[in-house]
């Protein structure tokens, strides 16, 4: 059963497992075998962590028609529906390469431009998420990024899932590795006979992959290390028990690790939507799942004002957070730390993770409280402009030279020096 507890009895801090020394090294093992053998290195990991023997990486055009023969009709439908709407709302983020020219002469700027290559994980095996397809490759898309390559895990008969390939053959990337786990994120950073090296890996996956991607940042970029996925709902007496518990258990079935709260002013709403998780639990395909995510990561907390719940909201920088009070639009200035926010009954968590156009890869374990949602301009990379005027340099070089000598670079200092001494003739 979720528990109920008073606010000065509920805890904000979560400790999420950040990898053991074993899989530490496991990973460390595996990035060094791909970078030294390539292919060969990746095929022997995939045989021996997703037991499949592949004939090769790459998905074949025949593959990319196959899974566009099984999808369903209504969900390709639903795939580019959703893609236009992620697509409109990511363009709005674009932001342009800027001038600026000084009456002395200078001009200063910054020159916006995208990254070449990107590499998506996109989670497999047992599961399939072709809306991480959409989430990632779109925003890049919208930045300019000319190459894009999906990795993903391979099924138990050596396919790719049909409506990852579906996602992908709609928004025109065909650049597809039956492909997981560490190995994946080796073979995109190091690259190997078949897999270009690319300048930046995102998308979530599990713990292998999270550690992999900690450990090549700084040889390529990486969006983010992606912990289990959150859920808080902030309520009032106004809130729908049922909402709210459906809500909670969308999160929890993720994974066991996921953390499913509702922070409450109503004890009558808590007590009704503990009795709701139960009723709605019993009934879920994943149960199994949902039901340790609730049993240990999951809480009603109950607050004496909506000011005390907006406190504990911000203390835990929620990735999701839903907020189920009477007016919605009245607290969304005190809102500090959350990942994205839904506001009002019908903005259902699942709404943004499929289909308003929001970005779904979202910071996670508090960092929102210093992260942002992946967006366009994790794609892009800014170069300033510099092109100083001889005015300019006559008129500021003697402070330029005092501050380099205050550095102790008297190199720097001589660099301007010599200019003004050329100039002054």
């Amino acid at each position: 059963m979720m528990k109920i507890v008073e606010a000065a009895n509920f805890s904000t801090r979560r400790d999420v497992e950040t990898g053991t020394k074993t899989q530490r090294a496991a990973v460390l093992e595996i990035l060094q075998a791909v970078k030294n053998e390539g292919d060969a290195a990746v095929l022997r990991f995939t045989e021996q962590f997703d037991r499949i023997t592949l004939d090769g990486m790459r998905v074949t055009e025949e593959e990319f028609r196959q899974a566009l023969d099984e999808i369903d009709s209504e969900v390709r439908d639903a795939i580019r529906e959703a893609a236009a709407n992620i697509r409109d709302y990511h363009s709005r983020q674009m932001r342009q390469s800027w001038m600026t020219t000084q009456e002395s002469g200078t001009m200063l700027g910054q020159l916006i431009r995208p990254l070449q290559r990107v590499g998506l994980y996109v989670p497999g095996g047992t599961a399939a998420y072709p809306s991480s397809v959409l989430m990632n490759a779109i925003p890049a898309q919208v930045a300019g990024v000319e190459e894009i390559a999906v990795v993903t895990p391979p099924g138990k008969d050596g396919a790719v899932n049909p409506g990852v390939l579906v996602a992908a053959y709609e928004l025109g990337v065909k650049e597809v590795y039956k492909v997981g786990g560490a190995q994946a994120i080796a073979a995109l950073t190091y690259g190997t006979e078949t897999i270009k090296p690319v300048d930046k890996i995102v998308g979530p996956g599990n713990i292998y992959v999270a550690l992999a991607k900690r450990e090549v940042f700084g040889l390529v970029d990486i969006d983010m290390v992606a912990g289990p996925s959150e859920i808080v709902v902030l309520a009032d007496s106004s809130a729908n028990p049922a909402y709210v518990a459906a809500d909670l258990l969308s999160q929890a079935e993720h994974d066991a690790m996921a953390s499913a709260v509702l922070v409450t002013t109503c004890r009558e709403l808590a007590q009704a939507v503990q009795q709701e998780v139960e009723q709605q639990l019993a009934v879920l395909p994943r149960k199994e799942i949902a039901e340790a995510s609730i049993r240990e990561h999951g809480a009603i907390c109950v607050v004496d004002s909506v000011e005390q719940g907006l406190d504990v909201v911000n203390r835990l920088a929620p990735e999701h957070l839903e907020v189920m009070l009477e007016d919605p639009m009245a607290h969304i200035g005190k809102i500090k730390n959350a990942g994205a926010i839904f506001l009002g009954p019908y903005s259902s968590e699942p709404v943004g993770d499929y289909f308003a156009g929001p970005n779904h890869v979202l910071p996670t374990n508090g960092t929102a409280r210093f992260s942002s949602p992946l967006n366009v301009d994790d794609f892009l990379k800014k170069s300033s402009l510099i092109s100083y005027s001889r005015q300019d340099l006559l008129a500021h070089g003697a402070k330029i030279i005092a501050l380099a000598r205050q550095e102790g670079l008297e190199a720097h200092a001589r660099a301007i020096q010599v200019r003004l001494d050329n100039e002054q003739k």
